[in-house]
């Protein structure tokens, strides 16, 4: 296994401790930034979750910097973005800071594109993420982050920059799911 893909696993790993971190009361307390509340335990998974979204940009460079691009990595890229991602807004929803609806729109997207990746895999095609998906997986990590972030610093000014970044990734999750769709109908018209 390369470096790139193993910086991929790397990021999976990262997950059950942004659970653990997100879900089991340790009691840190917590700290306030002008009227704002932040609970040590949201900030250090905040930085768990920023670190580990951080590594998707990592090994995508030096993947294509030193062409360790591998149909490996091609698949498991985008899972680890997915497994983050999908843990992330499911502990918003548990926490009450995101809107069910939307992460139900958000992850129902993820389950349909990873089954048509499955489906082309079958025939032999390994479909990397275009420009589309990855502004879409950023909307979505800056959206997650600043609501794990209690929306601080924007929050002290005040500006709803989390609730506006979660519609944005909402919107381009759908405008993305809609455009591989439409890229790779050709996955449809020769299962009939």
């Amino acid at each position: 296994m390369n470096l790139p893909n193993k910086i991929t696993v790397a990021r999976i790993m990262l997950i059950p401790f942004f659970l653990i971190v997100m879900l089991v009361p340790f009691g840190w307390g917590s700290i306030r930034i002008g009227g704002e509340v932040l609970p040590i335990a949201h900030l250090v998974g905040a930085l768990i979750f920023i670190v580990a979204s951080t590594t998707d940009w990592i090994d995508g460079y030096y993947a294509r910097k030193y062409g360790l691009v591998t149909n490996l990595g091609k698949f498991l890229d985008p899972l680890a973005d997915k497994l983050l991602v999908s843990a992330a807004l499911i502990v918003l929803v548990e926490l009450g800071f995101a809107p069910a609806w939307m992460v139900i729109i958000i992850i129902s997207r993820e389950f349909a594109v990873t089954g048509l990746r499955l489906v082309l895999a079958g025939e032999g095609e390994v479909v990397a993420a275009n420009m589309l998906g990855k502004i879409k997986t950023w909307t979505q990590i800056i959206a997650i982050a600043a609501l794990l972030l209690h929306n601080l610093p924007f929050s002290l000014i005040p500006f709803p920059f989390a609730d506006l970044a979660l519609w944005v990734a909402v919107i381009f999750t759908v405008w993305s799911g809609w455009d591989y769709f439409a890229k790779n109908k050709h996955a449809f018209a020769r299962s009939k």
